[in-house]
């Protein structure tokens, strides 16, 4: 059985490689993606890529380069389901961090015991990319 902190050590070379095949392929479907603003349920891996192209081309624009990843929390639900947190940290080509945002996760064990995310929560990405975003326009008119 794939351990979680091997799962999301592929997930972060995934985002790093902007492999969006990849990154659909590690979510169950069908699989949910939730956040303050908005909940995405995505029944087909198809439109579950085009989601990550549009954030592999986010990623792309602003110098994502590297992507690391902390577990901070994981508690078995049952045999086959885990709640997880993770802390990602998100690096330009230098390594110099240009965010940090919190995830929680519902994976569940597929028929090969492959871990699928099928939940995805995201605490503060939106803020913590905003915030970054503020302090590039500041220091661009210092």
């Amino acid at each position: 059985m794939q351990s979680i902190n091997t799962f999301f050590e592929n997930y972060a070379r995934a985002l790093e490689q902007y492999n969006t095949k990849g990154l659909s392929y590690m979510y169950h479907i069908p699989c949910t993606m939730l956040s303050d603003d908005a909940t995405s349920l995505f029944n087909d891996a198809g439109k579950l890529e085009g989601f990550f192209n549009q954030g592999a081309t986010f990623y792309r624009q602003f110098g994502i380069a590297h992507v690391r990843h902390d577990v901070w929390m994981k508690r078995e639900v049952t045999s086959k389901i885990v709640n997880v947190k993770v802390l990602w940290h998100y690096l330009d080509t230098t390594q110099n961090l240009i965010y940090s945002c919190d995830y929680h996760y519902t994976l569940k064990l597929d028929k090969n015991d492959q871990w699928r995310i099928i939940l995805s929560i995201s605490v503060n990405e939106k803020e913590r990319m905003e915030e970054w975003q503020a302090q590039q326009r500041a220091a661009a008119l210092r």
